[in-house]
């Protein structure tokens, strides 16, 4: 996918949650009666501008994507009618203010609850149960007797129905306390506990490097198996070039049995520059071909590709729950996975906060872009997935006690509130540097990490 793609989904998907955020602090701001001057899109210099209503605000559409703001009357910017004093941002009650503060963060959640709604009312839920697929020899998970073939039924005795409630389990407890109970049901039906002990501080800081956290304890989960059977083969490709073609199908490399295409495909991934013998059926006759794989870069990491491609990922029967929700019941599932979601993002901010979270976690723009584009490129409900989680994010973000974010002018608000007058100037102007200097500083670790990303 190009940069193109990748900058227009951004700015959709970015553009259209500002919208969402600003239109919640402006439409809480016009109902309780504040003077609203500006509503942007954007920032930097105005691209276009339109005024409206008799307050002849302005809506404007500026060329930076990074967000946006809605301007109010405010007589510590410059000289205020004396018959619009009253409408000034200064002059409502502390309360007032907090409310259309807390207006933007609250459309944000109101939004990605009301979406994801939609999702589960419509789809479903789909859960795959946490069955442990390969474990490494002498990995964390293999000294704790974790086994192949055994299903995670319980994380500290609190029950999990999929593979996702499992990682987020697991993250938690290893970050807090260095160890994870496990209840786990073994391939022959018995029952047994399996505690994961994660005693190395650096070792649990690397569990945070999302996603990273099995890596680190050294098991996957049973994934899907992909029938080795080829459904296109790139022309001019080492694969095309050896005399594959669709519709055959591998069953050896280098005399071990193929039975799933990605294991064969991860093989191939590591034998860049090797030469690889792979078995193959064809027309009820067995075939050999030898096969120089080639090198190729992806996001900095040399790996091998043959040019060879197969699709269509099944579980094993069981392993994949549906379940239809009833417009009330999914109504019920969307607030609570909002609330996990949110959650989550906290613990893991809070944990950074602490130094027990890597900061690599931090994403800027960079990333948004190319999972806004990737998320895109698989789908509409791929794509308003990912919207339910930036829209989230963003009212998170927005709420830390920041001066310059929604949450700092909360904190502000409430602190003039119990002291019944406004903080000194000294001390605004303080924390406005503050706010300014810290959101640098994040924006800054985000983009170092977006560009180590991308180059390694």
């Amino acid at each position: 996918m190009s940069l193109i793609w990748y900058a227009l989904w951004y700015i959709v998907a970015v553009g259209f949650l500002v919208i969402v955020h600003e239109f919640g602090h402006f439409w809480v701001a016009r109902r309780l009666g504040f003077k609203v001057l500006r509503f942007s899109i954007g920032f930097g210099k105005p691209l276009w501008r339109k005024c409206v209503g008799a307050d002849r605000t302005e809506i404007v559409l500026a060329p930076i994507p990074m967000g946006g703001y809605v301007k109010m009357l405010d007589e510590r910017e410059g000289p205020v009618a004396a018959a619009d004093l009253p409408r000034s941002f200064t002059r409502r009650p502390p309360w007032q203010r907090i409310l259309v503060l807390l207006a933007g963060p609250a459309s944000n959640v109101l939004f990605a609850v009301l979406l994801l709604w939609g999702l589960l009312w419509v789809n479903g839920t789909t859960d795959v149960r946490p069955v442990v697929g390969e474990v490494s020899a002498a990995s964390i998970a293999a000294r704790a007797g974790l086994r192949s073939g055994d299903d995670i039924t319980a994380v500290n005795d609190h029950a999990v129905a999929d593979q996702r409630d499992v990682d987020f389990d697991l993250l938690d407890s290893l970050l807090g306390r260095g160890e994870a109970r496990l209840t786990v049901r073994g391939a022959s039906g018995a029952v047994r506990g399996v505690t994961l002990v994660v005693s190395d501080p650096a070792e649990r800081k690397r569990l945070s490097e999302l996603p990273n956290v099995l890596g680190v304890l050294g098991f996957r989960f049973a994934e899907p198996i992909m029938p080795p059977v080829l459904v296109r083969v790139d022309a001019g490709s080492a694969a095309a070039r050896a005399g594959l073609r669709g519709g055959d199908r591998i069953v050896a490399v280098d005399g071990k049995p193929v039975d799933d295409y990605k294991a064969f495909g991860r093989y191939v991934a590591s034998m860049a520059g090797k030469s690889i013998t792979v078995a193959y059926m064809r027309a009820g006759a067995r075939r050999t071909a030898q096969i120089t794989v080639a090198r190729v870069t992806v996001d900095g990491q040399v790996i091998g590709r043959i040019g060879a491609w197969a699709q269509g990922e099944q579980y094993p029967p069981g392993m994949v729950v549906h379940r239809a929700l009833s417009p009330v019941a999914a109504l019920a599932a969307a607030g609570g996975e909002a609330w996990n979601l949110t959650a989550v993002q906290g613990q893991l901010l809070w944990r950074m906060v602490l130094g027990q979270v890597s900061l690599r976690n931090l994403s800027g723009p960079i990333s948004i872009a190319q999972v806004a584009g990737e998320s895109a490129a698989a789908g509409t409900a791929s794509f308003l997935s990912f919207l339910v989680f930036i829209s989230l994010v963003i009212a998170l973000f927005n709420l830390l006690p920041i001066p310059i974010l929604d949450g700092g002018q909360i904190v502000f608000q409430a602190l003039e509130w119990v002291k019944g007058g406004p903080l000194s100037e000294r001390a605004q102007i303080f924390g406005q540097q503050v706010g300014i200097a810290l959101i640098v500083l994040l924006l800054g670790v985000a983009l170092f990490n977006d560009v180590t990303r991308q180059f390694g």
